[in-house]
């Protein structure tokens, strides 16, 4: 999922949707308007899950799609190519790829609670909460 804002409010930090991609913006910078035309935005943003450059120019006032980002808790059930974790409220058990990061792969092991996020359909480890 993701809503529509208009691309010269977005700040460094902030996520867009590039090529489909969900990606957080690492460099941006704002012209003022010309004689002839509108203020331009040029960013540079890197994929979330592909860890891919990406750069977008465009003027301010033209809409762009922002995802939306559901950081949910849950525990682990299984690991293996996958780790398989119960979400804490709704019990319902998903597939989240392993994650690159080697900290975070290390401390996971079933019973252990995670915070995950789930963006445009695709779910991430971001954090193992000790206990």
């Amino acid at each position: 999922m993701s809503k529509p804002v208009e691309l010269g409010s977005l700040k460094v930090g902030h996520n867009i949707v590039i090529d489909g991609e969900p990606c957080r913006i690492v460099e941006l910078e704002k012209s003022k308007p010309g004689k002839h035309g509108s203020a331009k935005v040029r960013l540079v943003a890197i994929g979330i899950f592909d860890k891919v450059k990406r750069t977008m120019v465009g003027p301010a006032d033209s809409k762009v799609e922002v995802p939306i980002i559901e950081k949910r808790s849950g525990q682990v059930v299984s690991t293996g190519d996958t780790v398989s974790v119960m979400d804490n409220e709704t019990y319902e058990i998903v597939e989240v790829p392993f994650p690159d990061e080697e900290k975070l792969a290390a401390s996971l092991e079933p019973g252990a609670s995670v915070e995950y996020w789930k963006i445009m359909g695709r779910y991430m480890i971001v954090n193992v909460k000790s206990s």
